[in-house]
């Protein structure tokens, strides 16, 4: 699996990988988690809003800090 972070490295976006690492370590998944920073490459996945969670290329989260809980929820349903 492959998660990005799309965001300009803001406290949010950082807040956005922490809460990511902490429910893959919950869940016990293994991923590699990118973090994008460029703006074109951010626009690519055609969202207005940062940070953005991105779960093998599928937008999951724009424009807010979702929980812990709600990202391993989102991890686990990936892997379904």
């Amino acid at each position: 699996m492959i998660i990005k972070v799309l965001g300009s490295g803001c406290a949010n976006c950082q807040n956005l990988e922490r809460n990511t690492r902490e429910a893959l370590a919950q869940t016990g998944l293994e991923a590699t988690i990118e973090k994008v920073t460029d703006y074109p490459a951010i626009m690519r996945y055609n969202i207005m809003r940062t940070p953005a969670l991105v779960i093998d290329e599928k937008v999951v989260v724009k424009g807010r800090v979702p929980t812990v809980a709600a990202i391993a929820e989102l991890l686990t349903a990936a892997t379904s």
